[in-house]
């Protein structure tokens, strides 16, 4: 595809760079569908001198886009959103493809996310930016008379934002960066994941349909480590906007940091489920299992660490395998299939390395971990692993595995006391995500949650709310976004002070 139009085709794509679909100097790299092992499309490689050339037009079109009216930002934003609707189908198709997500998963979490946020940041940008501060009465001194000060802070563009976008999600992630970006009145440069960056060129294509100016939206693929870089260290960029690895966030922040650029970080995740003895198994395991069966575990907020009291151990254990047993894995197109393939060779490679090392660590392989049967000899499969009787030193308890793979930590202890074994098992990481705590005892369980260091805690659920706060603790980010906090992340906050 070498521009906006929805579709299947196998023309190669071409980056967009100031509103023109331009020839990558790097030729292209093929896309694969995870679950056939078919080439989706040909991806641009960028070079670092088109990277920069994108940032310089997102900053030649920073000052006239920044100076609209919130109403003309809001209707270029409503208007995407109708046009990823008028083509829902095709883009849910390339999502699957792409990512090897099932259908629906393609279709409710994906897309349909996408048009959502495009809707909500439409709103978003006719948010008010002042807030008023009371006024302040001077005496006369050496700043002046005396006078009764007023103040206002006002919300202002950051300038040129740089998204870096995950390979999990290629609609919802860069429509969670793009759209308050876009609200706020900045312009961007959108780097989006190797592995599946063509739904974001048709992202690209629909806001210049709906009415974006050039330069205010960019898109620049590669597979080489220069093209993130390039997208990093122009000079023609403000911010940066992250979602991926602890790794590449701590390399993308200390070049922000010699830059004094600003940053947005969803980084990993090892998210700690407590399960107390008084808890609905149930639930619980329903709510863990979503680690198997939502995009075959390849989400930074699923619940992979399961912390358990000594009397629920086996009892939920038993749930888990059983939810584990009933998920059928297979080809996502079809309508059954809750667990597809994972997102490449390398990663199902990554992901068998770590239940292969759970057992060497000690652990017990309840189920799953192996590849399926006939049927399933093409495509990057996995089956649901649950690992049982783990211990907190093990690597596949501390480290992110991001794959179908749960590990289960018996506690010990009753009342307060396992209250405090609980939270020390769950803060005993580098990470601070999202973690969830199952209780019956509803005051309990916020008195835990106020204990865990990570930026999200579920009590009894692993859904969110979207106007929520999001972002982690210690190596989990930096920044917050979601609901109006993403309008804040991609503002800055200007002071005006005058004489009364």
């Amino acid at each position: 595809m070498s521009g906006g139009a929805a579709g299947a085709s196998r023309e190669p794509q071409r980056l967009f760079v100031g509103g023109e679909w331009v020839e990558p100097d790097g030729g292209h790299h093929e896309v694969i569908d995870p679950a056939t092992e078919d080439v989706v499309g040909l991806a641009p490689e960028a070079s670092r001198a088109q990277v920069w050339q994108a940032a310089a037009a997102a900053r030649e079109a920073f000052g006239t886009w920044s100076r609209t009216s919130p109403q003309e930002r809001a209707a270029v934003l409503d208007r995407t959103a109708d046009l990823l609707r008028r083509d829902f189908a095709d883009h849910t198709e390339l999502a699957r493809a792409e990512t090897g997500a099932t259908t629906a998963t393609a279709r409710g979490m994906q897309v349909a996310v996408a048009v959502a946020r495009f809707r909500r940041y439409a709103r978003g940008a006719l948010e008010p930016v002042e807030t008023g501060i009371p006024p302040q009465i001077n005496e006369a001194g050496p700043l002046g008379r005396a006078a009764a000060l007023g103040a206002v802070a006002v919300r202002r563009p950051v300038g040129v934002v740089t998204c870096i976008t995950s390979y999990n999600n290629p609609w919802a992630n860069p429509a969670g960066k793009v759209a308050p970006a876009l609200a706020m009145g900045n312009t961007v440069l959108v780097k989006p994941a190797p592995q599946d960056p063509l739904s974001v060129y048709r992202l690209a294509a629909a806001l210049q349909e709906a009415g974006a100016p050039p330069g205010v939206v960019n898109v620049v693929s590669g597979s080489s480590v220069d093209v993130g870089e390039a997208a990093v260290d122009s000079p023609d960029v403000d911010m940066v906007s992250f979602t991926g690895s602890t790794a590449v966030g701590q390399r993308i922040g200390e070049v922000c940091g010699r830059g004094m650029k600003r940053q947005l970080m969803e980084l990993g995740g090892k998210g700690a489920a407590i399960v107390f003895e008084d808890a609905d198994l149930d639930a619980a395991a329903a709510g863990i299992g979503t680690t198997f069966s939502f995009y075959s575990g390849q989400i930074c907020t699923a619940p992979t660490r399961v912390l358990v009291q000594r009397a629920a151990y086996e009892p939920l254990l038993d749930r888990l395998v059983r939810y584990a047993g009933h998920l059928k894995v297979g080809d996502p197109r079809e309508r059954d299939t809750v667990v597809g393939p994972l997102i490449s060779a390398a990663h199902r490679e990554r992901v068998e390395s770590y239940v292969e090392l759970g057992r060497k660590e000690g652990a017990r392989v309840v189920t799953g971990g192996e590849r399926p049967g006939p049927g399933l000899d093409k495509g990057f499969y996995v089956a649901p692993a649950l690992l049982a009787d783990c211990a907190p030193e093990m690597r596949v308890v501390r480290e992110e595995i991001f794959g179908p793979v749960v590990v289960v930590v018996p506690f010990d202890g009753t009342g307060e006391a396992a209250e405090d074994t609980a939270v020390a098992l769950a803060d005993d990481t580098d990470y601070g995500l999202i973690d969830y705590v199952w209780s019956a005892d509803t005051a309990r369980a916020f008195r835990v949650a106020a204990r865990l260091r990570a930026g999200g805690v579920g009590v009894n659920t692993i859904g969110r709310n979207m106007e929520a706060p999001f972002g982690g603790f210690k190596r989990s980010g930096v920044g917050r976004d979601c609901g109006s906090y993403a309008l804040h992340a991609y503002s800055e906050t200007q002071a005006v002070v005058w004489a009364g």
